[in-house]
C-alpha cells in the first residue's frame, strides 16, 4: 500500500508544480489551451492503451462494457451536482471561479482526479507501475492547475489557500491509490477488469465534459494538432514500455 500511496503522490504532485509555474509566470489563455489540449491527448492515449486494453485483457465479458457505462454515468452525475454546487468553473483561467463555492471548486478538483489514481493503484497488482499511465496522469495534472490556479488567483484567492487546496488535493490522490491497491489487490480478474473500465469512462467523460472545452476555447482549432501530437507522445511510452517489458 505504501509504494501505491507514493506513486499516486508523485503522479498528483505535478499538481503543485503547474500551481507553481502559474504564481511564477503569467500564463496566456492560448498556451493554457495548448497545454490543455496536450494533456488531453495524452489521456486518451493512456484510456485507450492502458486501461481499456488492460480491462479487456483481463475478461472479455461484460465488465468491460458495464464499467465504462458505469464510470462515464457515475462522474457525470457527480460533475453536475458539484456544478450546481458551485464548481463549474473550477478549470477556469479566467476568474470565473469567484462566483463559485470554494468547497465545491476543491471537491471537483478530486472528483477530477480520484480515477487516475485508484488506476496507478490498480497498476501495482502485477508488481510494477505502469510507466505510460503514471506519465499520462503526471503531464495531465499540469495544464489542470495551471489553468485552474491562474483562474483562482484573478477571482481573488490567496496564494496560500490556493497552494493548500492542491496540497490537499495530492494528498487524498495518493491515498486514493494505495487504497485502491489494498482493496483490490486479491480481487478476482473480473472486478479488476471493471474498475480499469470504470475509470476508463470516468475520464473519458471529463475529458469531454471539461478540459476539450476548455482546450478548444482557450486554443481554437490548433488545439487538435496539439491533442493529436500529445496523444502520439503518450502512445509512444505505453509502446516502449509493453517492447520492453
Amino acid at each position: 500500500m505504501l509504494k501505491a500511496t507514493l506513486v499516486g503522490t508523485l503522479a498528483a504532485s505535478s499538481l503543485l508544480i503547474g500551481a507553481g509555474i502559474a504564481f511564477a509566470v503569467p500564463v496566456g489563455r492560448r498556451t493554457l489551451g495548448l497545454i490543455m489540449a496536450f494533456g488531453v491527448g495524452v489521456l486518451i492515449s493512456a484510456v485507450a492503451y492502458d486501461l481499456v486494453a488492460e480491462a479487456f485483457s483481463l475478461s472479455q465479458t461484460v465488465w468491460l462494457p458495464l464499467g465504462l457505462l458505469a464510470g462515464s454515468v457515475v462522474f457525470f452525475v457527480g460533475d453536475r451536482f458539484i456544478d450546481r454546487a458551485g464548481g463549474e468553473h473550477r478549470k477556469s483561467p479566467t476568474g470565473e471561479q469567484a462566483s463559485g463555492s470554494p468547497k465545491a471548486i476543491v471537491l471537483g478538483a478530486v472528483l477530477d482526479g480520484i480515477p487516475e489514481s485508484i488506476v496507478l493503484g490498480l497498476s501495482l497488482i502485477d508488481g510494477d507501475v505502469s510507466l505510460a499511465v503514471l506519465v499520462a496522469v503526471f503531464l495531465s495534472n499540469l495544464p489542470e492547475s495551471m489553468a485552474a490556479t491562474s483562474g483562482l488567483v484573478k477571482a481573488g484567492y490567496r496564494r496560500s489557500r490556493v497552494a493548500w487546496m492542491w496540497v490537499l488535493i495530492v494528498v487524498v490522490s495518493g491515498l486514493a491509490s494505495g487504497f485502491g491497491f489494498l482493496l483490490l489487490d486479491t480481487a478476482p480478474p473480473e472486478l479488476l477488469a471493471f474498475v480499469d473500465a470504470f475509470a476508463a469512462g470516468a475520464i473519458l467523460t471529463m475529458l469531454a465534459d471539461t478540459m476539450m472545452p476548455e482546450a478548444y476555447e482557450d486554443a481554437g482549432p490548433l488545439s487538435g494538432i496539439v491533442t493529436t501530437f500529445g496523444f502520439l507522445v503518450a502512445f509512444t511510452i505505453a509502446t516502449l514500455e509493453h517492447t520492453v517489458g
